[in-house]
C-alpha cells in the first residue's frame, strides 16, 4: 500500500490552495466593477483556468484514497463521511468559476440585475461561503489527524511529519472513542462487512 501521495499531487495540492487563495483575495466587491471590459476579460479567464484546475485536481487525485498513509485500518464510516466532505469540497469548487462565469456571461448580455442574476449572485456566494466552511473542517481534521500520528498528514505535508501513533494518553482515549463511535455507526447504518 502506498504511504505517500505521489510529487504531482502534492504539487496540484498545494498549488491550487495558492490559486484558491489568490481568487479570495482579488474577488470583486461590487459588479459594476465588471464595466471595466478588462477586468471582465480577466474574471472569465480565472474562472476557466480555476474551473480547469479544479476537474484536473478531481480527476487525479479520485485515485487515491482518502486515507493514504494511514498506519491503522480506517473505520469505513470515517471513509464515508471524509468522501462526503471532499465530494462537497468539489463540488463548491467547480459551482464557484461556472457561477462565475455565468455572471459574466449576464453582465455582458446587459443583465445586471433582475432575479436571474440575484439567484447567480446568490448562489455563487453560498458555495463561496459553504467552501470556506468545508476547507475549514478539512483542515481542521488534518491538524487532528496529524496530532493522533495516523500517518495521513505526512502522506501530503512536507512540514510536522509523524512519527508513528500517539502515545499521548489523552490522545489514545479520544481515539478509542472515536473508534467505538464509528463502528456503532456502522452496526446502526449496515455499512460493516458481514
Amino acid at each position: 500500500m502506498e504511504k505517500s501521495h505521489t510529487n504531482l499531487a502534492k504539487i496540484i495540492h498545494w498549488g491550487f490552495i495558492i490559486l484558491y487563495a489568490y481568487g479570495i483575495l482579488k474577488q470583486i466587491d461590487d459588479l459594476s466593477q465588471l464595466e471595466d471590459t478588462g477586468l471582465l476579460i480577466f474574471e472569465v479567464i480565472f474562472a476557466s483556468v480555476f474551473l480547469l484546475i479544479v476537474l484536473i485536481r478531481y480527476f487525479y487525485m479520485s485515485r487515491f484514497e482518502t486515507f493514504l498513509g494511514a498506519h491503522e485500518p480506517v473505520p469505513v464510516m470515517h471513509k464515508f463521511l471524509a468522501k462526503i466532505i471532499h465530494t462537497s469540497m468539489y463540488l463548491c469548487l467547480i459551482l464557484l468559476p461556472l457561477t462565475g462565469l455565468m455572471i459574466a456571461g449576464l453582465f455582458a448580455q446587459e443583465i445586471k440585475d433582475g432575479p436571474l442574476i440575484e439567484i447567480v449572485v446568490g448562489l455563487h456566494g453560498f458555495s463561496a461561503d459553504l467552501s470556506y466552511l468545508l476547507i475549514a473542517i478539512h483542515v481542521v481534521a488534518a491538524l487532528y489527524s496529524r496530532i493522533k500520528g495516523e500517518g495521513v498528514w505526512s502522506s501530503m505535508v512536507p512540514l510536522w511529519k509523524e512519527r508513528g501513533p500517539s502515545n499521548n494518553e489523552m490522545i489514545k482515549k479520544i481515539s478509542f472513542v472515536e473508534k467505538v463511535f464509528f463502528r456503532k455507526l456502522e452496526d446502526i447504518f449496515s455499512f460493516k462487512n458481514k
